[in-house]
């Protein structure tokens, strides 16, 4: 049982649930991957082995008493170090907030712990978790295991890097243009920006969020496999109260057709061919498996939702971020605000609100028709790392091929990161979209698609 870092969080609490594996041998197993692998590619910035072990001990101790440990129980799992866990600074990825020490925990961390986790890690991000890519000032540069030469994605690339690395079985990480589905996509492996409103979140140790972020920024597993999505969405979806914008909404909708709309260039986005490639393989997967895949010249309307989902998340308080960002210092984050000052400065809430309704509802009318939408994650394959900070062009390029992923937050839609493969060393994969809270759909076609390739691995990081 030397390598149960590789197995799925599911396979693991099996083996716990049934005493064939101790969970203390599982925090054990989990840190001693964590210390083997972290040095290479700085995925995990903050972890108190101690606590790990108590943790996992505490869980031991329960399943001797005969109690239910939760879907969970014993698992190791990673969260972002931009969510409050009681005792470790919620950096996110600042110097600025290196005293931000919590006091309670996030309602991720508390449900997280609730369903039986134990928590091995904190992973690293962008400053303000603003970018695609993962370096900062204060935790320094994450790389990519697949390749130390493409990004690890971002904002949530430790997490990315982290599960793809076999460090922990599940990740958390945030979303608010991509930041959950890209490192996905980045690193091999899967990745769920749940709807609006699913998964309660709140920090107590930072200043209430704008409002740009409150109705569009979501937490969200990342794995290995489907079926660890599945089980992390339900532990982390829970109820709490801390949480004004959180919905008891049901984790499986009525029964509907199990149609696909595959959309191969969406709004002008004009992928690479590797990219049309995956989405086209990925709908005859579907097929096989009994979806009716229906290909569609185009979606409603992206473009214009990314422009101004990118206004609600930079230009609702620009000035006040800019100023931040001049503080930190760091490079990548006022490349970003600077990068897009024209787009989103000055910002009308009103009207994006009053336009997000109309969106909104024409998106939903499209999600009558069909079950989920197969579209690509992003117009390239992963980036060279640091691309963004390259040169305006290079800017302009990222931002240009990341508008699948900018624009579902701005109508509060779940999406669905499948990995399907690789093209050389570089992962590739495809993004479902469905209506709102029908996360089950998104699922349900990713465990046709996962189910129809070679299905996701923890891997030893390149060199």
């Amino acid at each position: 049982m030397q390598d149960l870092w590789r197995l799925s969080a599911a396979e693991m609490a099996s083996l716990i649930r049934s005493k064939k594996v101790s969970a203390k041998e599982a925090a054990t197993a989990a840190l001693a991957r964590l210390d083997a692998v972290n040095p290479k590619i700085n995925a995990v910035v903050d972890h108190k082995p101690d606590e790990v072990l108590a943790q996992a001990s505490a869980v031991d101790a329960a399943i001797g008493r005969g109690e239910d440990t939760g879907p969970l129980g014993g698992v190791p799992v990673t969260v972002k170090v931009n969510i409050d866990q009681q005792g470790f600074a919620t950096t996110n990825g600042l110097k600025l907030q290196r005293d931000a020490i919590a006091k309670s925990n996030s309602p991720v961390i508390d449900n997280l712990r609730k369903a039986g986790a134990v928590i091995l890690g904190r992973t690293n991000c962008p400053a303000f978790s603003y970018r695609w890519f993962t370096t900062n000032l204060i935790h320094g540069d994450t790389k990519n295991p697949r390749d130390p030469g493409i990004t690890p994605g971002g904002s949530s690339g430790g997490a990315g890097a982290a599960v793809a690395a076999g460090i922990g079985h599940i990740a958390h990480g945030t979303d608010i243009a991509g930041s959950i589905r890209y490192p996905a996509y980045a690193c091999g492996v899967h990745g769920l920006r749940p709807t609006m409103g699913r998964i309660a979140a709140f920090n107590a140790a930072l200043p209430e969020r704008p409002i740009g972020p409150q109705i569009s920024a979501v937490s969200g597993p990342l794995a290995r496999t489907i079926g660890d999505i599945r089980i992390a969405l339900a532990a982390m979806s829970a109820r709490d109260y801390r949480d004004p914008w959180w919905v008891p909404a049901p984790l499986e909708g009525p029964a509907v057709p199990k149609r696909v709309a595959m959309c191969l260039n969406p709004d002008g986005l004009d992928p690479v061919p590797e990219v049309k490639a995956a989405v086209a393989d990925a709908g005859k997967r579907l097929e096989r498996a009994g979806w009716t895949v229906e290909e569609i010249a185009n979606t409603p309307p992206l473009r214009e939702a990314a422009d101004l989902q990118t206004k609600l998340w930079l230009g609702d308080g620009y000035e006040a971020q800019l100023e931040a960002a001049e503080r930190e210092g760091d490079p990548g984050a006022l490349a970003c605000l600077r990068g897009n000052r024209a787009k989103v400065h000055p910002f009308d809430l009103s009207k994006a609100l009053t336009r997000r309704a109309t969106l909104t509802r024409e998106w939903l009318a499209f999600f009558e028709n069909y079950a989920v939408l197969l579209m690509p994650v992003s117009g390239e394959l992963p980036f060279p790392d640091q691309l963004d900070c390259k040169d305006e062009a290079s800017f302009a390029r990222v931002w240009h091929a990341q508008l699948p992923q900018i624009a579902i937050p701005f109508m509060g839609l779940p999406g669905l990161t499948v990995s399907t493969g690789l093209v050389g060393r570089v992962p590739v994969g495809v993004q479902l979209v469905s209506g709102r809270y029908r996360e089950d759909l998104c699922l349900a076609a990713g465990e046709a698609i996962e189910a129809g390739g070679t299905p996701s691995a923890a891997i030893d990081p390149a060199g």
